[in-house]
């Protein structure tokens, strides 16, 4: 009897892990509107012959809204490009490379052309914080 008990108790703490483990691997979906975190690098690209500023954000797997999915892997992007539409937004960015910011999310898409160096594009974007 006291084995079976045993076995039980152990059964038990085996389901909570197995179900703390699934919970843990399915990333949050990002949706228009919500923050970002993590660290910013530069990435140095050339389009057309011209030095581009390229910023990378690494952040947490999140899943992207349909009909992007998962762009196509099983956890969702980790490595964001913040596309600069002005010189004004790549030199805010510029000050804070190497360092962890958190960006509002506007628009977001999965990478799709050959020269992107992240698995999702953000494309617009304003700062929310600088840590």
């Amino acid at each position: 009897m006291r084995d079976i008990k045993r076995y039980g108790l152990v059964a038990a703490v085996l389901a909570m892990l197995v179900a703390g483990a699934c919970d843990a691997q399915t990333p949050q979906a990002i949706r228009n509107g919500d923050v970002l975190t993590g660290q910013l690098n530069a990435l140095r690209t050339r389009a057309k012959g011209k030095r581009v500023n390229t910023f990378q954000l690494v952040s947490e797997p999140r899943r992207l809204p349909s009909p992007n999915g998962l762009c196509g892997l099983e956890t969702g992007p980790e490595t964001f490009q913040i596309v600069t539409n002005s010189v004004a937004q790549a030199a805010q960015l510029k000050g804070f490379v190497g360092k962890d910011v958190s960006l509002k999310v506007d628009e977001v898409a999965c990478a799709q052309e050959a020269g992107q160096m992240s698995e999702a594009v953000v494309t617009k974007w304003s700062m929310v914080a600088r840590h």
